[in-house]
């Protein structure tokens, strides 16, 4: 059992807490500590510790919102969509992450490379893949963005360089640090190279892939920001209950990675953090861990009730709900008015509309391209038999009987 020895000060401070830069003590293993509150308890750390962020002109922040309804309005339509049985397989929303996506989109440019979970809708709508397209992946139809191969968490554009969409837990961190190593080779550092960036779920830094990819990308300099969404909870387990170090950013320190925490609310204060990490990756090869304190309205996917949430902890996230907080802060500065906020709404709400149309009327793939991209090229031997289809030939046993 030596292997299994407790380790005093482990305990100790499994009972009275982290000491905070600050002197701050944070608990980090209460297990009395509701679903939803460990998240609500670390977004105000990292509003209150967030520097003051200049906001941009009025047009890029109404552009932010119309992003942000748009990815809404899409996601809630996605839902609906599942329910009546034209999404199947898996289906994972971004509600209450829209800032944060907005925002991490802002800072990306056309030339760098995004690597995704499976929480990949609203990338894939930031990253301009069409939001007909996206819709009709969802489908499984032939004009998706993955030719209705694909489906929800599958999302793929080499246009885009939006390289997935990945369903397994963490199965894009290691092709991310690989992509960022490509560019080691294919070019210099500098204010214009190219740069990767690898989301995740704050799940995903509890595996052996995220150890291994960031171990490599820092002693290899690789151009590479690695972003984790914080929303709290790895499925229905509170991020304090899973990780010992809560504090996600901090897991960087490890592999003397640079870290930070910020605000997931709003979009600007995203894509500054998000920019400056990304500037450092281009022009140092200095890889970053950045940690985003955001919100799952919903469950974990669209068939999870969240029966681990109680009335209270739902009501709370209803309130801490960004998108209406960012429309009325708008109002309130003066940079739109209700007016022009309902009208960017119903902008939302057609082209949707019309998403699902092009997603209806889109045809299903052929039975016969099932194997058409299962490689890049094409490769000796590759499967190709249907469903249904005999292993063998039919009288091959005729055949091997007349040769005997």
């Amino acid at each position: 059992m030596a292997g299994r020895t407790q380790n005093p000060q482990r305990k100790e401070a499994a009972v009275g807490g982290s000491t905070r830069p600050d002197g701050a003590t944070t608990s980090t293993r209460s297990k009395k500590t509701p679903a939803r509150a460990a998240g609500a308890r670390a977004k105000k750390e990292a509003v209150a510790a967030a520097p003051d962020v200049t906001q941009p002109d009025a047009d890029t922040q109404i552009d932010y919102l119309r992003e942000m309804l748009l990815i809404r309005e899409f996601e809630q339509r996605a839902g609906e969509m599942y329910t009546r049985a034209k999404i199947g397989g898996y289906c994972h929303l971004n509600l209450g992450e829209e800032p944060t996506v907005v925002g991490l989109m802002s800072a990306l440019r056309e030339t760098d490379y995004l690597f995704t979970n499976y929480r990949d809708h609203g990338y894939a709508l930031a990253r301009d893949m069409g939001t007909g397209r996206v819709m009709a992946e969802l489908f499984g139809r032939q004009d998706g963005v993955s030719r209705g191969l694909g489906g929800s968490m599958h999302m793929y554009d080499t246009e885009k360089r939006m390289l997935g969409g990945y369903g397994i837990v963490g199965g894009q961190l290691p092709l991310a640090t690989g992509a960022a190593l490509a560019l080691t080779y294919r070019g210099e550092p500098g204010p214009d190279a190219e740069a990767v960036m690898c989301q995740m779920g704050d799940g995903t830094t509890n595996i052996g892939a995220f150890h291994e990819s960031l171990n490599l990308a820092a002693i290899w300099n690789l151009p590479i920001v690695y972003v984790v969404i914080n929303n709290g909870m790895g499925m229905a387990t509170t991020v304090e209950a899973a990780s010992g170090e809560p504090e996600l950013y901090k897991r960087g320190a490890s592999y003397r990675i640079p870290g930070r925490r910020v605000n997931g609310d709003d979009p600007e204060v995203v894509r500054q953090a998000a920019e400056e990490m990304l500037t450092a990756a281009r022009e140092k090869r200095r890889p970053g861990l950045l940690e985003i304190m955001s919100h799952r309205l919903r469950g974990h996917s669209v068939v999870d009730p969240a029966r681990y949430r109680s009335k209270e902890e739902t009501d709370e996230l209803k309130k801490l709900d960004p998108l209406p907080a960012y429309r009325a802060r708008l109002i309130a500065d003066g940079i739109i008015d209700d007016a022009r906020a309902d009208e960017l709404q119903a902008d939302a709400v057609t082209e949707v509309a019309d998403a699902i149309a092009f997603a209806d009327a889109s045809p299903e793939p052929a039975p016969s391209t099932l194997f058409d991209f299962t490689y890049a090229s094409d490769v000796p031997n590759a499967p190709r038999l249907m469903p249904g289809d005999p292993v063998l030939a039919p009288g091959w046993d005729v055949a091997q009987k007349q040769e005997a």
